[in-house]
């Protein structure tokens, strides 16, 4: 079943690390059949507050976006996107 990993991101500091982050990420979905649909962006408030940036990636399954989000390449990448922002970041099962 497709599963998504959806991540809320804020307080951006845009360093050289944190570009370094978004130069590279895409390259670490290729092994694990990621996509991004939804990558930052300007999102429309529609109800309540969605302060921040909004990325969701598509996976085959779940355990691509598990073994994706803990493979050594983007935990190297991930401490810079943490060094940068705060970020909280969900996998969920599409219908």
């Amino acid at each position: 079943m497709t599963a998504y990993v959806v991540a809320h991101v804020q307080d951006v500091t845009m360093s050289l690390g944190f570009i370094r982050y978004l130069k590279r990420v895409g390259t670490t979905l290729t092994p694990y059949d990621g996509r991004f649909l939804a990558q930052g962006g300007t999102a429309e408030e529609l109800e309540g507050r969605w302060p921040g940036r909004t990325v969701v990636i598509e996976f085959p399954d779940r355990e691509s976006a598990r073994k994706w989000f803990y493979s050594a390449e983007y935990q190297e990448l991930a401490e810079l996107r943490r060094a940068d922002s705060v970020s909280d970041i969900v996998a969920v099962d599409g219908v």
